[in-house]
């Protein structure tokens, strides 16, 4: 089974099967079935001669793992034929080098024959190289965009229905910006990894004293290193309570073992159109408790009641 692992991994790879090099054979052991060694190669994930250090090594274990959430929400789009048969279509925000876009290309959507990847990066440089290695590569149905995540929610170069939205530590609020893409354009799933999360973490700090006057709660987040834990801890349970009034069912697990990565949080979002009530509420209790309605009830969905002008009589004459 491990022989045809390899030959599938490399497609010549009859040498390393026949014991030809204990570092090749284990090389191939941690490829997945079908995986590309030219393009791993682009990607700097192996050197040109072949080898996987140790900073690659923990990259390429992040995406394959993630690759191993995705791929059944792919499979479970195209079986279900809700793609019209044009095949899925995945946007991956804050791509980077877009390892994350051109691997499930390679494992999933080449074989496929259709379907379409959308990387979005701010950097217009890693934009241009990840456009002339999918030139290169000749990964017809990937493009590459230089926006924004706020930015792509309107942008003409993107279909109006995105089936799979990804943020592979997205940081701050462009996990934020992600989640309302995906709601506008009506993913069926979304895969997140959030990162660095400031935004909480400020809106805490601002409030602290008069917090710490109403509540022992407020001991919480006193200090600094807890306040940027708790705000992080706090924003992503606002994003589930999020999806979940807007008709997703949420589970959150690892990512990898956390000597890998300490942002390890993985939120994954199945569309079912049960939209929970419970969750709403839950939302808006939660921002009422930490005093974060005025600055963050927007963000998460909620609108609130415009409070009614006082009528003042106006003095006699």
């Amino acid at each position: 089974m491990k022989a045809a692992r390899r030959q599938s991994a490399t497609g010549h790879s009859a040498k390393a099967a026949a014991g030809g090099g204990s570092a090749e054979a284990a090389l191939l052991d941690e490829l997945r079935p079908g995986q590309s060694l030219e393009l791993l190669k682009e990607l700097h994930i192996l050197t040109r001669e072949g080898r996987l250090n140790q900073d690659s090594r923990r990259k390429l274990k992040q995406v394959y793992h993630l690759f191993q959430f995705i791929e059944p929400l792919l499979s479970d789009l195209a079986g279900a034929g809700s793609d019209g048969g044009r095949g899925p279509t995945l946007a991956d925000h804050g791509a980077g080098k877009s390892y994350l876009g051109f691997i499930l290309y390679d494992l999933y959507f080449k074989a496929l024959g259709h379907g379409h990847i959308y990387g979005i990066e701010t950097r217009a440089e890693l934009v241009d190289k990840s456009r002339a290695l999918a030139e290169r590569l000749g990964f017809g149905r990937m493009s590459f965009l230089n926006l924004s995540v706020a930015e792509s929610t309107g942008a003409s170069e993107l279909p109006a229905q995105i089936d799979v939205v990804t943020a592979l530590h997205a940081c701050d609020t462009a996990t934020d910006d992600a989640i309302a893409f995906g709601l506008q354009k009506r993913a069926k799933a979304m895969v997140l990894v959030p990162c660095c999360q400031a935004e909480v973490a400020a809106c805490l700090r601002q409030g602290k004293a008069l917090q710490l006057a109403r509540t022992p709660l407020a001991e919480l987040w006193r200090h600094p290193l807890h306040t940027r834990e708790l705000g992080s801890q706090i924003t992503n349970v606002l994003r589930c309570l999020h999806l979940e009034a807007s008709g997703y069912q949420v589970t959150v697990t690892e990512l990898v073992g956390w000597e890998h990565s300490m942002k390890n949080e993985l939120i994954i979002a199945r569309y079912t159109g049960q939209k929970k009530r419970s969750a709403a509420q839950r939302l808006e209790a939660i921002l009422a408790e930490f005093g974060l309605v005025d600055s963050l009830a927007g963000r998460f969905g909620l609108v609130l009641e415009a409070t009614p002008a006082t009528h003042v009589e106006p003095p006699p004459v």
